[in-house]
């Protein structure tokens, strides 16, 4: 599936599966601090665009410097935000990387309904 960036995108329900399987991957969650307050994702590594905008690739989370071969899932709210993000890490060299498609509001909707929509 593509989306207006032309990056591989991943479902709600195949993230998923790959947590329930202790598949080895990052989760990396790009919404703002207010918005992790009202619903995230347990596995998910915030890494907010706000900084990531004004720091670049210095303000990425250890675990996604260390390893550029790494597989990298980028979630937001929708998914228009991460696939700017996945875009972008694809540039930098994260050939691995991967949007979430419709974030965690997908999340919400096929995987975990206690996760509240906003």
């Amino acid at each position: 599936m593509a989306n207006p960036f032309g990056v591989p995108e991943i479902s709600a329900d195949q993230v998923a599966e790959k947590i329930e399987n202790s598949d080895d991957f990052i989760l990396l969650d790009v919404r703002e601090p207010f918005e992790l307050e009202i619903a995230s994702v347990e596995a998910a590594i915030p890494a907010p665009l706000s900084i990531l905008a004004e720091q670049g690739a210095t303000a990425l989370p250890d675990a996604v410097r260390a390893d550029q071969a790494a597989e990298i899932v980028v979630m937001c709210h929708h998914g228009g935000r991460s696939a700017q993000v996945t875009a972008w890490l694809r540039q930098q060299g994260y050939e691995n990387a991967i949007n979430l498609n419709g974030g965690i509001h997908a999340w919400s909707m096929t995987v975990d309904p206690d996760v509240p929509t906003y």
